[in-house]
């Protein structure tokens, strides 16, 4: 999975912000996170769901592609409680806030309407866990 991480980053960060392959035309985000048990700097990408009215909000959906568990980054970013993400060309810190309840299926049902993977991996962890969504707001 790094190598294929690492491929995606590079190319993310050769392009502006844009990939291609399976996430051609998706809107793609690089999170940096800090391993809460190695304290080591990480780098995930992912896809993510802009806020419809404030351009500082986006989410992003801790899936790891339908897998029974959470991935290490929602962990790293619940626990800092912030992170920094690069979005195009910009870096900037922000802060994480975990969705819930209602808000939580409003905006996850919006992501899978969009990209009817996300649905498949809602399907694949029925009755085995929710698949968290996350708030990252600009603080800087």
């Amino acid at each position: 999975m790094s190598d294929w991480n690492t491929k995606v980053i590079e190319e993310f960060r050769a392009n502006s912000g844009r990939v291609g392959g399976p996430f051609a035309g998706a809107p793609m985000v690089l999170v940096h996170h800090r391993g809460r048990k190695s304290g080591r700097e990480m780098v995930s990408p992912m896809m993510y769901l802009p806020n419809e009215t404030d351009g500082n909000v986006i989410y992003v959906f801790a899936s790891k592609g339908g897998a029974p568990e959470n991935p290490g980054w929602y962990y790293n970013l619940t626990s800092a409680g912030e992170g920094t993400i690069e979005r195009g060309t910009e870096t900037y810190a922000v802060a994480v806030r975990e969705l819930t309840g209602e808000e939580r299926d409003r905006i996850f049902d919006e992501q899978a309407s969009r990209y009817p993977g996300f649905a498949d991996y809602a399907r694949k962890t029925a009755g085995i866990r929710t698949i968290p969504v996350l708030e990252l707001t600009r603080t800087s």
